[in-house]
């Protein structure tokens, strides 16, 4: 009978979901407190920054010895869930936790989303070869350890899910994989909590009603992140491309940009750049004199570090721009300061990543529901302007922001620039639009 097969599938996403939960939950649990125990060591030890640039040359040396096809980080998992090839590698996960911790250790300015991820698509897929599952179940599979390690790693459970779906094709929801992805999600995050992990807490800022003025204050508000976000995301991409180019050897492009963030941290004469900056965010939520270049040192700070090569992600430091952008853009707009950091925290990365939905939602889980109306028009419209770009140039599209044909196939974006030369006939479908979760 139908309902039996319907029960079986849900028996089965139920399961495991929640083995892809469980697993997730422990990694970002023991993720979390490594972080948060080498955050504490650096800033009781700021004489380590000076260590950078050899911890450059070291993570360098192992990651071109035994790195592989592993340094391709959060985009080998996009191109893993598109494509079906190989296994992630295990190894992904100890090693990208390991080269995370110490580039945080030693002041790289640095995020904690793209550990999550790699490591959720690294042991879920683990578990679809263990459990010897087909290719449109392991896709499936991988969206969840996506989302798994997304809403463990934030206490963002609902977040994690639609980012797992979101972030895989760019304005397409796949809703095949919701009820992995969700159940992941909510289980990993159960699962860090009762490890005793602790999340952030951010201030609730105070209602704003919807008007005609404030609308138009908050399109405003939207060309101002939508253009840093495509600084951020060019100037990442150029300078790794730069680097890459005239700096072939991986160790010493990461000595490199070592010695690079440890001249800005002399330069600038302060802490507040380096790391996650989470103190920084809570700053901008408070503080009216905030100074104006704070998003931008911290654009710089974080450009460096990952175009250097340096591990982690690129989530938090965009909250730290957003929410010091969003302080600034605010008192200029005579809106709210805690409403626009709030705002501008969750903007910018929405339109880095091309997730304008989870991020809303997210906004709503870290900073109460009065947020939503206010992300929702920022994000929507910074994600539009920002054009075809984004910071995973392996997530794929099949039909541009702004309307018009089909493409013949989903492209990565890394390609959007040849798509748009080669547009296919209306209604066409490439061989990777089928069950791409």
């Amino acid at each position: 009978m139908r309902w039996t097969g319907s029960a079986r599938v849900l028996a089965q996403w139920l399961v495991l979901g929640a083995v892809v939960g469980v697993v997730c939950g422990v990694a970002s649990a023991g993720f979390l407190w490594l972080l948060e125990e080498a955050t504490r060591l650096r800033v009781s030890n700021p004489a380590l920054v000076y260590a950078l640039p050899l911890a450059g040359w070291v993570l360098g040396a192992v990651y071109a010895k035994w790195g592989g096809p592993v340094r391709g980080g959060n985009n080998l998992v996009l191109d893993t869930v598109h494509t079906g090839d190989a296994q992630v590698p295990l190894r992904m996960a100890p090693m990208v936790l390991v080269g995370t911790v110490l580039t945080h250790l030693f002041g790289g300015s640095a995020g904690r989303e793209g550990t999550a991820v790699q490591m959720g698509g690294s042991l879920a897929d683990w578990i679809a070869h263990r459990f010897r599952v087909g290719p449109d179940l392991r896709r499936e599979l991988l969206a969840a350890g996506i989302a798994g390690g997304f809403g463990s790693v934030f206490g963002t459970p609902v977040a994690g899910a639609v980012f797992g779906l979101e972030v895989v094709v760019v304005g397409r929801l796949g809703y095949e994989a919701l009820l992995p992805a969700l159940v992941a999600s909510v289980v990993g995050d159960l699962v860090t909590r009762g490890l005793g992990i602790h999340h952030t807490v951010y201030p609730v800022p105070g209602a704003l009603p919807l008007t005609v003025p404030v609308v138009g204050k908050w399109l405003v508000f939207a060309v101002g992140v939508a253009v840093v976000a495509v600084l951020f995301v060019e100037g990442m991409h150029r300078l790794k491309g730069v680097l890459e180019r005239r700096v072939p050897w991986l160790p010493l492009r990461m000595a490199m940009g070592g010695t690079a963030v440890v001249l800005l941290w002399l330069w600038v004469g302060t802490d507040a750049y380096l790391g996650l900056g989470v103190p920084g965010i809570l700053r901008a939520f408070q503080d009216p004199a905030l100074p104006v270049s704070a998003f931008a040192w911290k654009l710089v700070f974080t450009v460096v570090t990952l175009g250097a090569g340096f591990l982690g992600g690129e989530v938090t430091p965009l909250f730290f721009m957003g929410a010091s952008l969003g302080n600034v853009l605010a008192r200029g707009l005579g809106l709210p300061v805690d409403l626009g950091a709030a705002v501008g925290m969750a903007a910018l990365f929405a339109a880095a990543a091309n997730t304008p939905l989870a991020l809303s939602i997210m906004a709503v889980e870290l900073v109460g529901a009065g947020v939503l109306p206010h992300v929702m028009i920022v994000a929507t419209v910074a994600y539009l302007l920002t054009g075809h770009r984004g910071i995973y140039p392996a997530q794929r599209i099949g039909r541009s922001k702004h309307g018009g044909p089909l493409l013949a196939r989903w492209v990565p974006l890394r390609e959007m620039e040849e798509a748009r030369e080669k547009p296919g006939p209306r209604g066409s479908v490439g061989p990777e639009n089928h069950g791409s979760g």
